[in-house]
């Protein structure tokens, strides 16, 4: 268990800037900043982070949380798991109650999985670095293909033995079971229950995931035997899925936001030699065709993808097919096509760094241009040939999702392909016609359906007025008119709930009120008043029994609760997916107050409009009282109550600018 000292000092370290753009590309928005949700599929970013409160909030699916809760949602980390991430990436050493053993898994066994597979990369490359056999085959082949001892190590890259068991019996002595060998796919059981080694007299590529821990492996085979299978890799695990790993991403990550640009090739020896040439925003699908999955990972960090194609003909053509993937999660897409018999890897180390960085640079072209020339090129004069690549290109188009994008295309293939560009307008309009009749699964879904995909709100209507409204002045107070409703009063009380957390601990400036924070004045004002929801009663009796105790709660006592259902509703009710943008001022000259301004107005307008609505209830109640009770005395016990509570009412009303209709 760490201690609690150790966890304090995770928490003040950790910046939840730093710790979420390690997974997702951030761009500034006002005083937040902004990026595509990790946690659902999305290409308009709705995904906030505070650097102030030290939280992100997702207003598309509504996870929220601190730096600590983002690892544990997105790394599927226990607590402690989490912050021993943060901790290493803090250099932050933990101080445990009780030790455990560092050469035995921990006994959650999808961590157990981890330490196995960083265990076994450990032992790779120390057999690569150490091993005789290691040194003269697998040392000598990377040297051979012209890796350099840096890059080799900074990959981790190494060699598996020839021998049936050498990992097994490593792995075994140092206390590891052999179960989670299996299950992490480093071994194999045959059908006499005899466990062998997977990847045998293999160069080892270790696959990180996203925070660079080991999850998998690629094997390639020195030998020339064509029964052998070059490449092995790894199955599937617990910790390892490869539709959803680029190998490269972990070391690529930072060099792809800052070039705002990712460059996609086939292999581990690609990723290595790109890498090598000084052009380290660089990935691969790990050992698989790219999937939809993938390629959201990229879009995370840009929306600008790089295509380094082998210069073979038929696999480019064969690529080409696959590629409108990419188009169709809305990134945009260039190609680089290398020299016949070149692939990156080859043409770099043919070349050389400075003439193959050089080379990228000046021969990237449009996939959609690309893609023409090349078809056209194939099918040559003949018409019908012809006429399917024109077919073929307009669905690629149809799958961009932004139309100014698709128009520029549409024009630019209209030269190229010498179709007037009425006609491919129409084509395309035909093509996205039918794909959302198809995605409607009706032939009758009326002009400009649009299958949205449904994600989850917190608020199904939308978010209520005030609750995100960082600019209300003393004139929004403005009562709507209608009776109160269940809606209505939790729309009140998570305003007084966001009030607190905002300002209950700023000093109450208006006459007539010294030394009193903002939280004891609403508190003390709101004595008479009980919370019909759970959650914001939960907050409100917390608040008020830590007044009650000389303590003044802080935001983050509720922000970082520990009760994951507080911390939610707190988030929520601190942030806002709305951001006041500058030209009000800097171009229109107009000035937008802010609630802060004139706190007295913001603060009262919250308790007056609370406890209007608990009034308005009363009176509704004290209404149907009326018309049920028939006993005379009663009626008129009821109706002097009414008016009371009606007088208290006009005062509330006279305070909020409302006209009651008598």
């Amino acid at each position: 268990m760490i201690n609690q000292d150790t966890i304090n000092k995770i928490m003040d370290t950790a910046r939840i800037e730093e710790v979420v753009g390690d997974f997702v590309a951030l761009k500034k928005r006002g005083s937040s900043l902004i990026g595509n949700c990790p946690f659902h599929n999305e290409k308009t970013p709705s995904f906030n982070v505070s650097v102030t409160k030290g939280i992100y909030k997702c207003f598309g699916c509504g996870k929220g949380g601190d730096s600590v809760h983002f690892i544990m949602d997105h790394e599927k980390y226990s607590y402690p798991e989490a912050l021993k991430y943060l901790a290493q990436k803090y250099n932050i050493e933990v101080e445990e109650t009780v030790q455990s053993p560092q050469n035995i898994e921990a006994q959650n066994a999808r961590e157990s999985l981890y330490i196995v597979s960083e265990y076994a990369a450990g032992y790779f490359a120390n057999e690569l670095w150490t091993g005789q056999e290691g040194r003269a085959i697998g040392l000598s082949y990377f040297k051979e293909r012209g890796f350099r001892e840096d890059i080799v190590k900074k990959f981790q890259l190494g060699y598996s033995p020839e021998a049936w068991d050498a990992l097994i019996v490593s792995a075994t002595g140092a206390g590891h079971r052999e179960e989670y060998l299996e299950k992490a796919g480093l071994s194999i059981r045959n059908d006499k229950g005899k466990l062998y080694d997977r990847f045998r007299g293999r160069v080892m590529f270790p696959i990180h995931n996203f925070t660079g821990r080991v999850i998998g492996f690629g094997g390639r085979t020195l030998k020339t035997d064509k029964k052998v299978p070059k490449y092995v890799n790894s199955p599937e695990s617990d910790i390892y899925h490869k539709s959803n790993v680029l190998y490269g991403l972990f070391h690529a990550k930072k060099a792809i936001r800052d070039t705002d640009n990712c460059y996609l090739v086939e292999g581990y020896a690609d990723v290595l030699a790109v890498h090598q040439a000084g052009v380290e925003n660089v990935v691969a699908s790990s050992g698989t065709s790219l999937t939809t999955e993938q390629i959201r990972l990229i879009g995370r960090f840009t929306e600008n993808v790089t295509i380094l194609y082998d210069g073979d003909a038929a696999g480019i053509k064969a690529s080409l097919r696959g590629l409108d993937m990419i188009l169709e999660e809305g990134l945009n897409v260039k190609v680089v096509n290398f020299p016949d018999g070149h692939d990156p890897d080859s043409y770099m180390h043919h070349v050389g760094s400075g003439a193959f960085k050089l080379y990228i640079e000046e021969n990237r072209k449009d996939f959609i241009l690309y893609k023409a020339t090349i078809l056209l090129k194939e099918a040559g004069t003949d018409p019908i040939k012809r006429a399917g690549i024109i077919r073929d290109i307009v669905e690629s188009i149809a799958k961009i999702p932004d139309d100014i994008k698709a128009s520029v295309f549409i024009r630019e293939c209209s030269g190229l392909l010498q179709v007037e560009e009425r006609i491919l307008l129409s084509e395309l309009n035909k093509m996205r016609a039918a794909k959302l009749k198809k995605a409607s699964g009706s032939s009758n879904a009326p002009s400009g359906f649009q299958n949205q995909q449904q994600t989850y709100q917190p608020y199904p209507d939308g978010p209520p007025d005030n609750l995100f409204d960082d600019h209300a002045g003393p004139d929004d107070f403005v009562e709507p008119g209608g009776g109160s409703s269940p809606a209505d009063d939790l729309i009140q009380e998570q305003e007084i709930v966001r009030l607190l957390l905002a300002f209950g601990h700023e000093l109450v400036t208006w006459d007539g009120i010294d030394n009193m924070y903002i939280g004891s004045f609403i508190m003390q004002n709101l004595a008479d008043v009980s919370f019909t929801d759970r959650m914001c009663s939960k907050i409100i009796a917390h608040y008020r029994e830590e007044i009650e105790n000389g303590h003044l709660p802080v935001a983050n006592q509720f922000l970082k609760n520990s009760d994951r259902e507080i911390a939610n509703l707190a988030i929520t009710l601190s942030t806002s997916p709305y951001t006041l943008s500058e030209n009000w001022y800097n171009k229109h000259q107009i000035y937008v107050r802010d609630e802060s301004v004139n706190l007295k107005a913001t603060i009262l307008g919250g308790i007056f409009h609370l406890k209007k609505r608990k009034v308005d209830r009363m009176l509704l109640d004290l209404l149907a009282e009326i018309k049920t009770d028939l006993d005379p005395v009663n009626q008129e016990i009821l109706m002097q109550r009414y008016a009371q509570i009606k007088n208290v009412e006009r005062e509330i009303s006279k305070f909020l600018g409302s006209v009651i209709v008598k």
